[in-house]
């Protein structure tokens, strides 16, 4: 696991807001939006190259997960407020781009939708669409289908069962990554292999310490952004995993096509292909 430094602020309404940095502490800052049953720790793995890429990424925990605190009934177009705050907080911070991984690439999006004065270029890594839209939700992978499921009609065995991962991932590491290694589709467990063992376990037991979190984030996935693709005014580029399993292949040109002025870039790779280019994200973000 590559050097983080956590942090916290407080929030007007009480809350406490969690977020990581990495990279470079005085370069282009990139709030970065991690992806679904993951935390702030996830973008780890791109953080020697945004250092040498004079990037400075600010990781951002979602409500009720890792170090920030819940906000029960929230939206994806909430996120803008709370990065707004925190943007405020920071001090040294006017402007900056926007990026988000899977389920955070929504979350990216309401940040250049609701802050176009700050974000100057958003980039959303296999991203979404809005599940609210007729036959998206069929589209998804069953295991999330599952999950969505048990968390709007039996939200309690929703959170038992995400704290029972979580506890593996804690006290039994190694385990954990080899069976998840074992059931990602090649793509994905290449890169899993390809990176310091224990990350993977570390940045699953972080993000399901608090189980209750994931359930309200599969609940916010199923609410209207509060926002359409097409309202999008910033620059944004989407880039997809040519062999990615867990997103539909349609999804990333579509959303492109939708976003106006919108950028695709398909590269090889899976759902984790930011892990092998994060060269090429990180030059995109610059422009």
């Amino acid at each position: 696991m590559h050097s983080v430094h956590d942090r916290t602020i407080h929030l007007r309404d009480g809350r406490t807001l969690g977020y990581a940095e990495y990279g470079a502490p005085d370069g282009l800052p990139v709030v970065y939006t991690h992806g679904g049953l993951s935390c702030r720790l996830d973008v780890a793995a791109g953080a020697t190259i945004a250092q040498q890429n004079g990037i400075r990424l600010i990781s951002v925990d979602r409500p009720g997960i890792g170090l920030s605190d819940p906000k029960p009934g929230r939206t994806v177009a909430d996120w803008a407020d709370d990065v707004a705050e925190l943007r405020d907080q920071l001090g040294s911070i006017d402007t900056f781009a926007a990026m988000g991984w899977s389920m955070g690439g929504q979350y990216a999006l309401a940040l250049g939708y609701a802050l176009p004065a700050s974000v100057t270029r958003v980039a959303v890594i296999t991203g979404g669409l809005p599940l609210t839209e007729p036959g998206r939700f069929a589209q998804m992978p069953p295991v999330d289908r599952a999950y969505i499921r048990m968390s709007q009609r039996a939200p309690w065995l929703a959170r038992r069962c995400l704290g029972f991962m979580g506890f593996a991932a804690r006290y039994t590491p190694r385990l954990f990554t080899h069976l998840a290694v074992r059931d990602l589709p090649p793509a994905d467990s290449a890169v899993v292999r390809a990176e310091e063992s224990p990350s993977f376990a570390q940045t699953s037991a972080e993000a399901l310490r608090h189980p209750a979190g994931h359930v309200e984030d599969y609940l916010a996935a199923m609410r209207p952004w509060g926002f359409a693709p097409e309202d999008l005014a910033v620059p944004v580029d989407v880039w997809g995993g040519a062999d990615d399993k867990f997103l539909d292949p349609g999804w990333p040109a579509e959303l492109a096509r939708r976003i106006p002025g919108a950028t695709l870039n398909t590269r090889p790779g899976g759902h984790f292909m930011a892990h092998l280019h994060w060269q090429e994200i990180f030059d995109a973000v610059r422009r």
